[in-house]
């Protein structure tokens, strides 16, 4: 584009004849579910500020996907994919929104997501909503996208766009990502706002960036971060924030770096991916780094019962002052509204799994609850205090390593989803930063490894993957294959 080769009307044109090419034809991945009909519009206007002299930025120009639980001011609607909120138009952008438009960048489309981003029912399929159904993985169509931020990770790797933006309370960014191939970041909770974002959890919700190369993440990274008096965590951030993120990035930036190994719970699960990590620690010591193995968290086993006592009360809370401020023409107001509305509409709603957690939200009390109360500190200690804080200091690491998850498991209607192993909750629960990486395949099925820290960790962790990025170049178009152990097919 600085070149003059592109424009960003062009670069938009090809990303929606790709997305044509790929979601509801095609493969049909089914990762969109609003295209915004003024992107063409805002895409002329951002090249003629860039032939009068004016840009804005890295993002100046580039079409994102973000999330369909992020609030767009626009023609696009924001649902949390749900149909109980089919139409429901935002008064006004989320903050990250804000930022994004004022870096430059074209909000091309929403993305499809797991309903409520997967808080609906344990029974659940990643990747599914009512508004969009099922979403598939690029890489073997038959095979999940993990959730809940399943279509920005998919619509990445698919190449409609470069970037896009997901959001995580336990392994929504990070779990897609890897499970389809790309990069996710999970920021520190309070480094990017989360004003306008359909909430599930005031202490581990977080946006972050999706994208197919570390240093497109830490461009990405930079446009959305910032202070926002709506958000009191991001205060927290303080100059940390609304920063330049691609000077951190180094290909020399494992050397000398300490890692720790957590092997307790999260080896084991899967033999291959298991192989794969060992060969990865040993990529990892020819790049520099110092492994400390084991380092384990000493709450690994942990149940996450206190966590999702958490979750429960937060997400009551969140979602009642959410759905409160919105326009007077949506129909539903409240969690009860939302339960209510999916039993009338159950045959297009639940055709598949239920609403069991939404019932059990919407049995908590407030916030001031003891047992909400004594459920939170249980988190913070086992996670914080005693867990990432504490074996990161006895054995002086610069990160903590794993692989992030499983291979893709098939998508199942019937039973749900069927995780065999994850890293994602320890930084999670913690609200600290957590990266992951392709770290390779089996059986064309991506796997990632997870690089997370401590808080406001970021420029390390970047700095630590994009040294591994670079010397592995792990990286792989989809073949869109129907099954594992099916040739390429289609022309795609």
């Amino acid at each position: 584009m600085a070149a003059g080769r592109w424009t960003a009307e062009e670069l938009v044109r090809w990303s929606l004849d790709r997305a044509e090419a790929l979601d509801r034809s095609g493969p049909e991945l089914r990762h969109l579910l609003d295209l915004n009909p003024e992107a063409m519009a805002v895409a002329r206007g951002l090249d003629r500020e860039r032939s009068a002299g004016r840009v804005r930025g890295p993002l100046h120009g580039i079409p994102l996907i973000i999330k369909d639980n992020i609030d767009t001011a626009d023609r696009m609607t924001t649902t949390a994919g749900s149909l109980a909120l089919a139409g429901s138009i935002a008064r006004q952008d989320a903050h990250l929104a804000g930022r994004l438009r004022a870096a430059g960048a074209v909000l091309l489309a929403k993305s499809s997501m797991s309903e409520w981003a997967n808080f609906r029912s344990p029974h659940s399929s990643s990747g599914w909503c009512s508004r969009g159904g099922q979403g598939r993985n690029p890489h073997v169509l038959d095979r999940t996208p993990c959730g809940s931020s399943s279509g920005t990770a998919g619509a990445v790797a698919a190449s409609y766009v470069a970037g896009g933006i997901g959001t995580e309370t336990d392994g929504s960014v990070t779990c897609p990502a890897a499970t389809v191939g790309v990069v996710g970041l999970k920021p520190t909770v309070g480094l990017v706002s989360r004003t306008g974002i359909i909430p599930i959890s005031v202490t581990q919700d977080t946006a972050g960036p999706i994208t197919r190369s570390v240093r497109d993440a830490a461009i990405l990274l930079g446009g959305i971060t910032g202070p926002d008096p709506l958000d009191p965590a991001t205060r927290l951030a303080g100059a940390r924030g609304a920063r330049e993120y691609t000077g951190f990035l180094d290909p020399d930036g494992l050397r000398g770096k300490r890692l720790g190994v957590p092997r307790k719970v999260f080896t084991g699960y899967h033999d291959a991916t298991d192989r794969l990590f060992e060969s990865a620690l040993g990529e990892l010591r020819r790049l520099g780094a110092v492994i400390v193995d084991p380092a384990e968290l000493p709450h690994a086993a942990d149940d996450g019962s206190a966590e999702f006592e958490v979750l429960l009360y937060e997400f009551k809370a969140g979602l009642n002052a959410y759905l409160a401020a919105l326009d007077p023409m949506v129909p539903v107001r409240s969690l009860a509204d939302v339960i209510a509305f999916n039993e009338r509409e159950r045959a297009r709603v639940m055709p598949y799994f239920g609403q069991e957690t939404l019932v059990e939200a919407e049995s908590r009390g407030p916030l001031t609850t003891p047992a909400y109360r004594r459920a939170l500190a249980t988190c913070r200690r086992l996670w914080r205090t005693e867990g990432i804080d504490a074996v990161m200091t006895r054995h002086r690491l610069d990160a903590l390593v794993a692989p992030t998850g499983n291979p893709a498991w098939p998508i199942d209607l019937v039973n749900g989803d069927h995780f065999t192993g994850s890293v994602t909750t320890p930084a999670a629960v913690a609200g600290y930063p957590h990266i992951t990486v392709p770290m390779g395949f089996i059986q064309e099925l991506p796997v990632g490894l997870s690089l997370f820290g401590r808080a406001w960790s970021e420029p390390a962790l970047l700095a630590m993957a994009y040294a591994y990025e670079q010397a592995t170049r792990h990286w792989r178009e989809p073949k869109y294959l129907p099954t594992v152990g099916h040739s390429a097919g289609g022309g795609h």
